[in-house]
């Protein structure tokens, strides 16, 4: 008899997706765990051709220009980690073929990819008062003049190493956060961030 394997998110104990609102309208946060998603781990110049050429062929993705910042093509993002390291995310089911064929295309070219999609999960944090609450977290400056839509930093944040990048800024709802952090860490920052919550009116959102 072959059990199937039941995958289960850093955070599935927390009952998030029995808590979560039908109906975000009238709250000031909405946090929401986007968990087993597509995360790749690429080291390698950006300066020789061949190992943009084999991103982009297989991605259809840039490097990012700047620092603290990524790039977006369809619904996978690159972002930049430092001077000669970036992180694919994307969504999750295709990243084992996606690490294959960048090995592939990349053949003898100075680079290394490494598939660490299980290392990490996401937790979502958008609406209105999104940047106060994550202001508290963290020391680096969020203002939307210095951090917004298109940039992302590896930062301590409330006692955890995290990525955090920001995605949009809506007119009308706010702006959109993403959180990667390690497994270990993410009951830790849920929690964290829910009691940071408590002048805000929250939603937990399932996405």
């Amino acid at each position: 008899m072959v059990e199937a394997y039941l995958r289960r998110t850093p955070l599935t104990h927390l009952g998030l997706a029995a808590r979560a609102a039908s109906d975000a309208v009238g709250v000031d946060i909405v946090m929401a765990e986007r968990p087993h998603r597509c995360q790749i781990n690429l080291r390698g110049s950006a300066g020789d051709p061949a190992f943009t050429a084999a991103l982009h062929s297989v991605t259809g993705l840039v490097l990012p220009a700047n620092a603290n910042s990524f790039t977006t093509e369809g619904e996978f993002s690159c972002l930049w980690l430092g001077p000669d390291e970036w992180l694919i995310v994307g969504p999750g089911g295709g990243e084992v073929e996606i690490t294959q064929r960048l090995r592939a295309a990349l053949g003898s070219v100075h680079a290394a990819v490494t598939d660490v999609s299980e290392a990490r999960t996401t937790i979502l944090v958008a609406g209105a008062s999104a940047r106060d609450l994550l202001a508290k977290g963290t020391s680096i400056d969020l203002h939307p003049r210095v951090f917004g839509p298109g940039r992302c930093a590896q930062t301590g944040f409330a006692g955890a190493n995290v990525i955090l990048r920001q995605l949009d800024d809506d007119a009308s709802r706010g702006p959109t956060f993403e959180i990667l952090t390690l497994n270990s860490f993410a009951e830790h920052l849920w929690l964290w961030l829910e009691g940071a919550c408590r002048e805000y009116r929250l939603a937990v959102g399932v996405h």
